[in-house]
This record gives C-alpha cells, sequence and structure tokens, in this order.
C-alpha cells in the first residue's frame, strides 16, 4: 500500500511562486535520512527529545530503544510522538516532521522485514537480526522496536525558495 495524502501548501511561510513537495519526494528524503530525531513527552510534561537511526518502510518510520530508556518510558504512557528529520542549513534542501503514534512491533515477521531494512541501510554499525525466537536483537541487546504511521506529516522546503507543505493522511 502507498499513501496517498491530501496535499496542502502554507501560503503564509512559502515563497510566492512555491509548489508544495510532492509525498513521493518526500518519502526519498525518508529513505536516505540517516538520522532522526524523536520527540516524546515526559509523563510530568517536560519534553523529551533524542537522535535515533530507523527506517521507513511499508509507509511507516521504524525505530528502536531499549526498554530502559526515556523515550520507551514516555510512548509507554502516551504514544504521541514527532519525529523530524532535514538539514541544518536555513536556505538549501528539506526538512520533515511526521506526527503520529509510535506502536510497539511484536509481529516477527514485520520484525524481520525492519531488520533486514535496517541492516540494508546502515551495515555493520547498526546490523539487527531476528532470531527464530521472534526477538529483534542489535549488537547483543533486545531494543523494543516502534512503528509510527503518520497521521500528518510536515515538509519545510528551502532550495530556491521557502515551502511549507502538509500532508493529512486521515
Amino acid at each position: 500500500m502507498v499513501l496517498t495524502p491530501k496535499t496542502t501548501i502554507d501560503p503564509r511561510y512559502s515563497s510566492d511562486d512555491a509548489r508544495p513537495t510532492p509525498w513521493p519526494d518526500a518519502v526519498d528524503h525518508l529513505l536516505a535520512a540517516e538520522l532522526f530525531w524523536v520527540s516524546t513527552v515526559r509523563t510530568d510534561g517536560r519534553p523529551h527529545v533524542t537522535p535515533v537511526v530507523g527506517v521507513w518502510l511499508d509507509d511507516a518510520f521504524y525505530f528502536s530503544s531499549g526498554p530502559e530508556e526515556q523515550k520507551s518510558k514516555n510512548l509507554a504512557a502516551s504514544p504521541h510522538c514527532a519525529v523530524t528529520t532535514g538539514c541544518n542549513k536555513w536556505d538549501d534542501g528539506l526538512d520533515l516532521v511526521l506526527h503520529g503514534d509510535a506502536v510497539t512491533v511484536r509481529d516477527p515477521e514485520v520484525l524481520r522485514r525492519v531488520a533486514d531494512a535496517h541492516t540494508t541501510k546502515y551495515g555493520t554499525a547498526w546490523a539487527a537480526e531476528v532470531g527464530d525466537d521472534g526477538v529483534f536483537r542489535m549488537h547483543g541487546h533486545e531494543p523494543v522496536v516502534f512503528e509510527v504511521r503518520p497521521a500528518q506529516a510536515l515538509g519545510f522546503g528551502k532550495t530556491n525558495g521557502f515551502s511549507h507543505t502538509r500532508w493529512d493522511f486521515g
């Protein structure tokens, strides 16, 4: 299944001649990005933001986290999160924000596909595998794997002008 979101551009934050970024272009950026930032909220309301590696697969973003890590604890209390990626230049590239809920992945077949995609993308640095027991492993650890299917995404194009694109998946 390929997501086909409703696409709009916000003229308040876009150059006069800006066009919305097509969703397939955003997907290309999600596939190529090496680093993402996951934003969650602690139970006391304080924000928590941390970098992660992850993969875009089957219209969703997948990342892992140790069960004792703060983001895992935050997501156990509230699945709402934002995932961002992009570049640090103000006038070049495309920055992306995904809004959605992080759901724990337990299906061994999905975990195997995520592990294969992860190892293909990152090589031995972040190699992952799923054993016959159906457990996701990475360098001797057994992290929790999360799936985020975006409910909404935002794209901030910064090359040859500015565009603020919104994609709604509802």
